[in-house]
């Protein structure tokens, strides 16, 4: 959430409620909405590392509000940021280690748990399916967002379905 937040104070001022109300709009239905607790949490550490400034400006009909700013740290922070790459190979998959683990506890069966994991894969599918339907049409950050969670999805479908053929060929070798 860090980053992001920064990112949307680098376009200028902004107070928590809306720099929420932005993350919203821009990522869609499909991205967990963030808890505004959550935001003004953040905006207290960016703020006491140095990479915003927050500002209390008075409200006659209202309490006072603080509107943040990046510093030239915060922008560093956000070149920087923009600058690396997302390499994160899927090496530490939970579902994986389920898999590889369940011979040895005798606890569950490999075929059981891939068909489980395709089940709940297809319902997320459908879901977000439901989503880019109901999703504003103009909002194309968001249909981007659910279209790559979607062929996240197809290729985890397409990877249990070879783990499952993988299994299958060593149990009719045995």
């Amino acid at each position: 959430m860090r980053l992001p937040l920064l990112a949307l104070l680098a376009r200028g001022p902004a107070h928590g409620y809306e720099l929420k109300q932005d993350l919203e709009q821009l990522l869609g239905s499909a991205y967990p909405q963030p808890n505004v607790g959550q935001i003004y949490v953040t905006l207290g550490r960016l703020e006491k590392s140095g990479l915003i400034e927050g500002e209390a400006i008075e409200q006659s009909s209202r309490p006072n509000k603080k509107v943040y700013h990046l510093t030239d740290a915060g922008r560093e922070a956000l070149r920087v940021w923009y600058e690396e790459t997302a390499d994160e190979p899927r090496v530490r998959d939970e579902f994986f280690m389920k898999l590889a683990l369940a011979p040895k506890t005798g606890l569950a069966d490999r075929i059981a748990l891939i068909n489980r994991q395709r089940r709940q894969y297809l319902n997320t599918m459908r879901q977000l399916s439901k989503l880019a339907a109901a999703e504003d049409r103009d909002n194309r950050v968001s249909h981007l967002l659910i279209e790559g969670a979607m062929l996240h999805l197809q290729a985890d479908l397409d990877w249990l379905e070879r783990c499952q053929e993988e299994l299958e060929e060593l149990e009719e070798l045995r």
